[in-house]
């Protein structure tokens, strides 16, 4: 494909197509996320907000909602089918570095290493917590995808912004509504736990809704260089599969 004429596919048609950036969109939709979840995840940060003063937020919140960026231009750009493939590969990098994070943190230290209490502090993972995290991003990407998908068939492909926007409030929503209460049920009181996930939620989709213009610029220029416009009348949707 040379980036001229953008041809209009069925998503279903495209199971044999080579694209040239699917690979490097995939790669930092992996890397976003594995990074968000193992630098973000551990630190609250505080920001100090005119009139309320210091507000503390988890610092992933600034790079996690990048991943659901991605997730929709990997959507729009090359349908549902290979963003399935993307969340799949996702999927499995988490539960390898849960795995990973958790074998290294068990090792018992050398008796001159001074640094296991950090260490453990760092990137020690409360089994709870993890578990949440990974099913939390697997239903909310999935259904992420899935809204976007069928909200370009019926706008026919026009009004990019409202199904970015859209399917980020179905997904953020779904990830939070079950991250929080299952990592945190019983832990934290539930007007504490029913604010948090508010505030959350209201940020992640603020976030995204900023990044509306970057997300028009990339889309833009994938699919002027890939050439085609994938809609997803014939794809089959379960997310039970990976093979596009």
């Amino acid at each position: 494909m040379d980036g001229g004429d953008i041809r209009r596919v069925d998503g279903a048609a495209l199971a044999c197509e080579r694209f040239r950036y699917f690979d490097f969109v995939m790669a930092a939709f992996v890397t976003v996320l594995l990074l968000s979840n193992v630098l973000g995840a551990g630190k609250v940060a505080t920001v100090d907000l005119p009139l309320i003063g210091d507000w503390p937020f988890g610092a992933g919140i600034l790079f996690f909602p990048v991943s659901y960026v991605i997730g929709d231009i990997l959507t729009e750009v090359y349908g549902y089918a290979r963003a399935r493939r993307c969340i799949w590969a996702g999927f499995g990098a988490l539960l390898f570095m849960a795995f990973m994070a958790w074998v290294v943190v068990a090792l018992p230290p050398a008796a001159t290493w001074e640094g296991q209490t950090a260490y453990e502090q760092v990137f020690g993972q409360v089994p709870r917590i993890v578990f949440a995290s990974i099913i939390a991003f697997w239903a909310g990407e999935f259904a992420n995808s899935y809204v976007l998908a069928r909200m370009k068939i019926w706008t026919a492909g026009r009004f990019l912004w409202t199904r970015t926007i859209g399917s980020t409030v179905v997904g953020q929503g779904i990830d939070s509504l079950i991250f929080y209460p299952l990592a945190f049920y019983g832990v934290w009181d539930n007007d504490t736990l029913l604010i948090v996930l508010v505030t959350q939620f209201a940020l992640k989709v603020g976030w995204e809704a900023l990044l509306t213009p970057v997300t028009y610029a990339v889309v833009g220029w994938l699919k002027r260089r890939e050439g085609v416009e994938v809609f997803d009348k014939g794809t089959n949707f379960t997310p039970f599969r990976t093979e596009v």
